[in-house]
């Protein structure tokens, strides 16, 4: 007996996020307005989104069976669901997927979600460590990016960073970092909203190839969570070269698979060496590439969201059956 295919509800938030998700085997349902606000773009033109992303009018989705609901944001929570989902929806198996750590306080803020019948899905253990969850289950489902099959050639003796909108981001982002470091190192910056300080937007599915030139990754980044982009360049195998923040010091080792530090003076003096050395780059890319290969498996990825999935639709069966 075939297995049928499970329904999961949620909004486009994250382009990159929803599209390795998507890698999975299930169905994912979104949101689309004609207004195309945020989180009912639906599939947009960006990503090479498979026939299980399945687009779907907002006054429609109330007519819809799913198996799951997968919120992403406090708008989300807080008024979409209210809006589009109808009151039997509300009451399906919910999942809260947490992107980011909290930014009202570092380690006193509260979480949106305090019902005990949502899951609480963080993508770092940072994440999880940094907010009050408010006694709630929770789980860390950690990145998973697809391995492309291009090859790291580090040609250019240049940096690259990719940030959308870094200009508006300020320092949260490290504008003021990368500012810093340009003045010593060749940077290129790409990305959305760069504006005069970047090379503007390289689409999703061309990003690994532009990027596989360049001799190293900087990530100056002070706070967030862990950027799929810096899976994706260690997956390349370009060697990461960033701050020694939130997720990072777990997964970069200083002079195996890139270089991290709080110093900005530090990381200029190893990228200054990494621009003489190509072969120290290829050899801290590769070892990046392999700590990648195991860290962001997409396989591992797809296969801990359809547990999670199953897990939280058994639970409430069973609260149903109990009740």
């Amino acid at each position: 007996m075939q297995k049928t295919r499970l329904k999961i509800f949620t909004w486009h938030i994250h382009g990159s996020y929803l599209f390795y998700l998507s890698q999975g085997n299930f169905d994912i349902y979104i949101p689309v307005k004609g207004q195309r606000t945020e989180g009912y773009y639906g599939r947009g033109e960006t990503f090479p989104f498979g026939e299980n992303v399945i687009e779907v009018p907002a006054a429609e989705v109330r007519n819809i069976e799913f198996d799951c609901i997968l919120y992403q944001t406090n708008k989300n929570y807080l008024e979409d669901q209210y809006e589009i989902l109808s009151e039997s929806q509300r009451e399906l198996p919910r999942i809260y997927l947490e992107h980011d750590p909290p930014r009202q306080h570092p380690t006193d803020t509260p979480h949106v979600v305090s019902d005990p019948n949502v899951l609480l899905v963080h993508v770092t253990h940072f994440n999880r460590l940094m907010w009050d969850n408010n006694g709630l289950r929770t789980k860390v489902i950690e990145h998973g990016v697809i391995t492309p099959d291009i090859p790291y050639s580090g040609e250019l003796e240049k940096g690259i960073v990719v940030i959308n909108n870094l200009p508006s981001r300020g320092r949260l982002l490290g504008l003021d970092i990368f500012l810093e470091v340009r003045k010593h190192i060749p940077l290129d910056l790409v990305g959305m909203g760069t504006g005069e300080l970047g090379l503007g937007e390289v689409l999703h599915p061309q990003l690994p190839e532009f990027i596989s030139r360049y001799r190293f990754f900087f990530n100056p980044i002070r706070y967030t969570s862990h950027g799929l982009a810096v899976c994706e360049a260690m997956m390349l195998g370009i060697p990461v070269i960033g701050m020694a923040t939130t997720e990072m010091p777990v997964v970069i080792q200083n002079g195996v698979n890139g270089f991290i530090h709080t110093n900005p003076e530090r990381l200029i003096a190893v990228m200054k060496d990494l621009l003489k050395n190509k072969t120290q780059a290829r050899q801290w890319g590769a070892n990046g590439r392999n700590t990648a290969l195991t860290h962001y498996n997409i396989e591992r990825f797809t296969n801990e969201w359809e547990q999670t999935f199953n897990q939280v639709i058994l639970e409430n069966d069973r609260m149903e059956v109990e009740r």
